[in-house]
Parts: structure tokens; C-alpha cells; sequence
């Protein structure tokens, strides 16, 4: 029995493949790898195909035309084998010790026939020349025990879930049908968003498992790169309005339901924040319409976020005075924090 999946998306990752499959083969045969070689032009499909051939009945080789990051997990998701599913991206990696204690906490699950969809645990941003930080939500869920929507107490700000948290149960993630866009950044905002409604029974795990490489200026999170690829986070934003109406948001359990209202609110805030980074009549433009496409796919979700979200006083400052406040804010979380 395969306990868990691993999806790794790899586009010319052969500097740090290495480092992240073997942290992955820390969990041994009970676990298996699937390395999608998303059309790398380097020695990363060569590299992923030794680890086939040394490791047959752990590593699996997917090797695909360049679609982009989403694409990678889509193929992974319909190749996996395991009881739970977790990406994994080519340059971050698992520590050895917190992947031995959630691995040992699914068996013991399984073990006693406890039905779980979804496995949350800390991360650590892991600097490149600095000391790291740990993204925790301790806070939010309670720990070591089964929990329901009902039990999650209230996200703030900036703070959500994010893919590297996220562990989910494999029959239950092909149950919500999640598809992420072929090439398209940011599309873990909607990993960990669409399945949401499939996840009714909740484990938080307070470890330090997934370790978040931050470093490279050619990383997709930079400010430069955010900020050039707004249209991208325009895009991931359209789609989190149109897969669940306000009306279908009402129906779901509180907890869950105040969860992903808060995950619009601080993707909407992301969106506009790089959108207004640089000023030009196209961005003006661009802002202006999401609003408008907003409003016409679903008035409820627009006059919350417009009107009755965190965000709302931010809405309506002139567009360079909205530029500095949200720029300066990000810059400043962002060198407190380290993120990157």
C-alpha cells in the first residue's frame, strides 16, 4: 500500500531535484513519487529517469510538453496511487524528521479506519542567506485530534492556507474535480480553494514538514515577477469568483464558508496590490474591468469584497495613493517577515 503520493512538477530543476527527491525517499516504499517532467530543456527528465531506475517501485516518471506549473499537478493527480496526495516542487523539499511523524500519524489513521480528508502542517519559508521562518497555524485549528469546519477559528489578514500546508486525501481531491489552467502562475490559490467543500474531516499536525525554498530572483513570488504577471493573478482571481457562487458559499458549514470568503478577500487584496504596483492606462484598465466582470458574474461576491470585506476602505483611495499604501505595506511585511 502506497500511504502517500508525491507530485513532483519539475521544469529545468536539475540544480535541485536531488535535494528534493531525497527527502522525499525518506518515507520509503510507502510512499511513492511521481516526478512530472514538464518539458524541461535541462538534465531534469534524465535525472527524474536514474531515480526510476534505481528506486522502480517508488518513482514514477511523467514526462509531458511544457503546460506550466498546474498542469504538472494535474498529471500527478491522475497518476497517483496513494491514500494522500501533496505536491512538491522541485526546488523545496520535506524535512526528514516532521515527514516520519505525519506519515507515522496517516498509518495510525488508517490503522483505526479514521476517515480523513485533509492533513494540515505548518511550513518554513527557507531563506537562501537567511535565518528561516515558520508559517504556523496553530492558531486556527486545533491540534493532534479529528475537527470539523465548525472548529476553525477566524483567519486574519494576509494569512491563509497555502499549498505547502495542504495534504489532501486523494479519492476526495478527484471527488472535487480540481483542474488547474495550463500555463498559469498562481494557480496554488485554487489547489487549495476548489476542493475545500470535499474536505469535511480536518487534522492539523503542528510540524514544520514542507520547506519553502526562498531565494532565487527567477522565482515566480518575487515582487518584479508578481508584479509584471498581474494579468496571471487577474486570471486565478476570475476563476475563485466563478467556481462557487455566493449563494452555493451560504450553503456551506460556518467555519468553512467564513474560510474561503477570507481566502477571496486576501486573494482580491494580492490582485489589486500588484495590479496598481506600476501605473499605466492598461493596469487602470485591467482593474477596472475585474471589477465589472466581478459584478456581472455574481453581484453577492462582488458587494463583499467592494464593500464588506477587510479590504474595502482600500477600494476606493485614488489609484497612486492605493499604489503606495498597499506597495509600502507588502514591502514592509515582507521585510519583516522574510517571505521572500
Amino acid at each position: 500500500m502506497k500511504y502517500m503520493t508525491f507530485a513532483v512538477p519539475a521544469y529545468n530543476s536539475q540544480d535541485y531535484l536531488h535535494h528534493c527527491i531525497d527527502s522525499l525517499l525518506v518515507a520509503g516504499e510507502e510512499c511513492e513519487i511521481i516526478i512530472i517532467n514538464d518539458g524541461s530543456k535541462d538534465k531534469t527528465l534524465s535525472i527524474a529517469q536514474d531515480y526510476q531506475l534505481k528506486y522502480p517501485t517508488i518513482v514514477k516518471v511523467i514526462d509531458k510538453p511544457n503546460g506550466g506549473h498546474g498542469s504538472g499537478v494535474n498529471a500527478g493527480i491522475a497518476h497517483a496511487t496513494g491514500l494522500f496526495f501533496k505536491v512538491v516542487d522541485s526546488d523545496d523539499w520535506l524535512e526528514e524528521n516532521a515527514l516520519k511523524t505525519i506519515l507515522s500519524t496517516i498509518k495510525d489513521h488508517h490503522k483505526h479506519r479514521l476517515i480523513i480528508d485533509m492533513y494540515i502542517t505548518n511550513f518554513t519559508y527557507a531563506h537562501q542567506y537567511e535565518s528561516h521562518v515558520i508559517r504556523d497555524y496553530s492558531r486556527q485549528f486545533p491540534h493532534e485530534k479529528v475537527f470539523s469546519w465548525d472548529e476553525v477559528k477566524d483567519f486574519k489578514y494576509s494569512l491563509t492556507l497555502m499549498m505547502h500546508a495542504i495534504i489532501y486525501r486523494t479519492e476526495a481531491l478527484r471527488l472535487s474535480r480540481v483542474e488547474l489552467p495550463h500555463h498559469t502562475f498562481y494557480v496554488d490559490n485554487i489547489f487549495v480553494y476548489d476542493p475545500l467543500p470535499y474536505m469535511n474531516h480536518l487534522y492539523y499536525a503542528p510540524v514544520s514538514l514542507y520547506q519553502y525554498y526562498i531565494g532565487r530572483a527567477d522565482q515566480s513570488v518575487t515582487f518584479a515577477n508578481i508584479s509584471a504577471r498581474y494579468q496571471q493573478q487577474i486570471l486565478v482571481m476570475k476563476h475563485l469568483v466563478e467556481k462557487y457562487s455566493y449563494s452555493e458559499l451560504m450553503l456551506f458549514p460556518k467555519g468553512l464558508r467564513r474560510y474561503m470568503l477570507h481566502h477571496l478577500n486576501a486573494i482580491m487584496a494580492i490582485t489589486q496590490m500588484f495590479t496598481v504596483s506600476q501605473d499605466s492606462n492598461e493596469r487602470r484598465e485591467h482593474l477596472k474591468s475585474l471589477w465589472e466582470d466581478l459584478k456581472k458574474k455574481d453581484i453577492r461576491i462582488y458587494r463583499y469584497l467592494r464593500y464588506h470585506s477587510d479590504n474595502k476602505w482600500i477600494n476606493f483611495l485614488p489609484w497612486k495613493m492605493k499604489s503606495y499604501v498597499m506597495v509600502k505595506g507588502y514591502l514592509y511585511l515582507k521585510k519583516k517577515y522574510r517571505l521572500g
